[in-house]
């Protein structure tokens, strides 16, 4: 029987997103969105920074719980900020950043921190009005299930924790890939048995 390689263990690639801490640097606006664990982020990135109440006072937070169900909303909003707003999800904060983002100016500098799909999809909603990756920093703090893409029906699953899965729009079997698509914030899913029907190895739980 021919022996299905899965790409569990595969390196990763060019696509790939990089994260690194958050350094503070000077800005008319400090945009801060996070979900779950990433509220950590913030405040290291707080402690780091030679004045934290000035920072503060040009900040805007914005959070939602992470895909595990945590959340640190109540410590976020005891920071401080000039402006703190809380969402129930991803979805229901998306608006919220389009309408900042309409009325915001270059000099302001973002902060991406929590899940890889609120990072990915917050990034791609900055980036459509034209600032500079430069202005972006990201940190992955938490859950690392993953937002993918089905190349074969395009529908989009959240939350993947295993490798492979079911498309939740196609039912295919897809692994998942660690390309990413900055366009749609998302991995790309590849049916895993096109060649060999029905022969699907075991799901491993790859992100949690």
């Amino acid at each position: 029987m021919k022996t299905l390689l899965t790409p569990v263990d595969a390196p990763s690639i060019r696509s790939r997103p990089v994260y690194a801490p958050f350094e503070p640097r000077p800005a008319s606006l400090h945009l801060i969105i996070a979900d779950g664990e990433g509220a950590g982020a913030v405040t290291d990135l707080l402690a780091t920074t030679t004045d934290r109440s000035e920072m503060l006072a040009s900040a805007h937070v914005m959070y939602c719980p992470g895909p595990d169900g945590s959340d640190q909303s109540a410590h976020l909003k005891d920071l401080g900020a000039a402006q703190y707003f809380r969402a129930p999800s991803i979805p229901a904060l998306l608006p919220r950043l389009a309408r900042v983002l309409s009325a915001a100016h270059m000099g302001t500098q973002f902060y991406l921190a929590g899940s890889e799909g609120l990072i990915g999809q917050a990034e791609r909603e900055i980036m459509n009005t034209g600032f500079p990756h430069a202005s972006v920093q990201k940190e992955q703090r938490g859950s690392t299930l993953r937002r993918v893409q089905c190349v074969h029906c395009k529908g989009i699953t959240e939350n993947v924790a295993t490798d492979p899965f079911k498309c939740s729009h196609c039912g295919l079997s897809l692994f998942v890939r660690d390309h990413y698509s900055r366009r749609l914030a998302a991995f790309q899913g590849v049916n895993i048995d096109a060649e060999d029907p029905g022969l699907v190895p075991e799901s491993v739980v790859r992100f949690k």
